[in-house]
């Protein structure tokens, strides 16, 4: 093993932490997000509805811990209320 500094060895440590957590963020975001489509997909307008809530602040969580920039963020929720708006065009 090469010799590292101990600020060094805590660093990748609190890296390593911070890596895991974004991942954990990422994936609950991107399970909802699919959650929300797969809804949206079978026509289940409701189902999608009560979703929303919890993706976007799945989403809102994932920007303010910095795992994606707020802009992403933005679009996400923006291209899902535009697809659950759609489908009430469709219906009407």
């Amino acid at each position: 093993m090469a010799l590292r500094h101990k600020s060094a060895i805590k660093q990748h440590r609190r890296s390593l932490r911070r890596r895991a957590i974004n991942q954990r963020n990422k994936s609950l975001m991107k399970t909802y997000i699919k959650k929300v489509r797969a809804a949206i997909e079978e026509g289940k307008r409701e189902e999608a509805l009560q979703l929303l809530p919890r993706t976007f602040k799945a989403i809102d969580k994932t920007v303010a811990k910095g795992a994606i920039h707020k802009n992403t963020g933005s679009r996400y929720k923006s291209r899902l209320t535009r697809l659950i708006q759609a489908m009430a065009a469709q219906a009407n």
